[in-house]
């Protein structure tokens, strides 16, 4: 039968036998029922976990409201009006400042702030981009792991915080959303370096799917506790970035009552690991580089036996991705090596992209990977220690041979949006 990866804005394709197991989340099964601001009305109006917004401004001189920045696909419209509006309805003569939680990324621009929030929103509000180098910052002092947390000094001085968000399961953190506002998203670069950095990265705990135990997670939410976090609205999208569901109230309580909600159509089980793994990045824009493509990498590795074939279809219309990312693997001996090198960097010394590579290396350390990309990508690809390919055939007949006939086959169309259960 035939089978489409999703590549860049088309497909892959492969005619492949039959008897191979197919993974796939239920995302696209959820649709928007109701508009999305009505989905999130319905959540502020039960919180969990909490009072009401409109009860926690009663009595504030000034809150700060955190929200996503240009690199979320968080549907703001449909939630920070709502989230202005009980501010208000709570305390009418309540200051207000909006902050970008830009984490270690670069500025959101006054064009990408407009075309998130609507003009109304931007042209009205107080809007501050966070910078992780330059804006004023507060220590908070130790978390659990030892590592200052460090936030934007806003932050620190407002008398209530709240964010926006959205849950997706993240390939290291467990999900996305929550706590993250916090760190990374407002904190200085050291305290997200430390939060990423090597012993955190290589615990078995800080996978996709998994709050509990995951050591990445405990930072980030005694990071919200201390930074006083008090209320969130976070929502679930389907592929299409539609809300299908929001929840509002505690951001520990909230998050994880979120979370809970999208792993009943994220999680699948396997019924046996596969010698070859087929998967993609979701297509563009989630396979615009090979840093992305680690995502949908590290659910084929989860899926695979030991030794196993993995083949990840990624356009990569963008190029690499970073520098450091193409250095580090490039200029290494090998996989076991670069690892050995990572685990020797002390948690306050942390570099940038350094969890990507790390992640990328184990799996590199225990399977082959076959790269599809665009023909421009093949010498970048073999020197990052993977294997090129020109197509999702062609990849797969170098698998078959590599593996045998009776290789077990498991194939994962979007490799970003499933969760493997363990």
């Amino acid at each position: 039968m035939e089978i489409k990866i999703p590549y860049g804005k088309t497909f892959q394709t492969l005619s492949i036998e039959e008897g191979f197991e197919l993974l796939e989340s239920k995302i696209q099964e959820l649709e928007a029922g109701a508009d999305g601001g009505a989905i999130v009305r319905a959540a502020m109006d039960s919180p969990i976990g909490s009072p009401k917004l409109r009860e926690l401004a009663a009595g504030k001189k000034n809150a700060v409201l955190i929200i996503s920045d240009h690199t979320r696909p968080v549907p703001s419209k449909d939630i920070v009006p709502f989230m202005l509006e009980e501010l208000r309805a709570g305390n009418p003569d309540i200051e207000i400042t909006m902050l970008v939680a830009t984490g270690c990324h670069r500025g959101t621009t006054p064009e990408e702030l407009v075309h998130k929030l609507g003009e109304d929103i931007v042209s009205r509000e107080h809007i501050v981009v966070h910078d992780c180098d330059s804006s004023p910052l507060t220590d908070l002092g130790p978390l659990p792991s030892g590592a200052r947390l460090v936030v934007n000094s806003l932050v620190a001085q407002a008398e209530l915080v709240v964010s926006e968000g959205f849950i997706e399961p993240h390939f290291f953190a467990g999900y996305s959303g929550g706590r993250k506002s916090i760190l990374p998203g407002v904190c200085s670069r050291v305290t997200v370096l430390g939060n990423h950095c090597a012993a955190f990265i290589d615990d078995p705990k800080a996978r996709m799917g998994v709050i509990d135990g995951n050591p990445i997670n405990r930072d980030m939410e005694r990071a919200a506790r201390m930074a006083k976090l008090a209320y969130i609205v976070n929502v679930v999208v389907n592929e299409a970035h539609e809300v299908v569901a929001a929840f509002a109230g505690d951001p520990i309580e909230a998050h994880h009552a979120g979370c809970a909600y999208l792993a009943r159509y994220c999680e699948v089980e396997q019924k046996q690991k596969a010698d070859i793994v087929i998967t993609s990045n979701g297509g563009a824009p989630l396979d615009q580089n090979a840093y992305q493509a680690v995502k949908g990498l590290t659910t084929a590795a989860d899926a695979a036996a030991d030794g196993a074939a993995l083949i990840i279809c990624a356009e990569c219309a963008d190029g690499i991705g970073g520098d450091s990312f193409y250095k580090a693997l490039s200029e290494c001996a090998g996989p076991t090596e670069l690892l050995e090198e990572i685990r020797r960097v002390p948690m306050d010394e942390t570099v940038p992209d350094q969890w990507q590579y790390q992640i990328l290396a184990r799996i590199l350390e225990k399977h082959h990977v076959y790269f599809v990309a665009r023909k421009e990508m093949e010498e970048a690809v073999n020197a990052m220690k993977m294997e090129y390919a020109p197509s999702l055939e062609e990849a797969y007949a170098r698998a078959r041979a590599l593996k045998g006939a009776s290789a077990r086959v498991a194939v994962i169309p979007n490799g970003v949006s499933l969760i493997i259960k363990q």
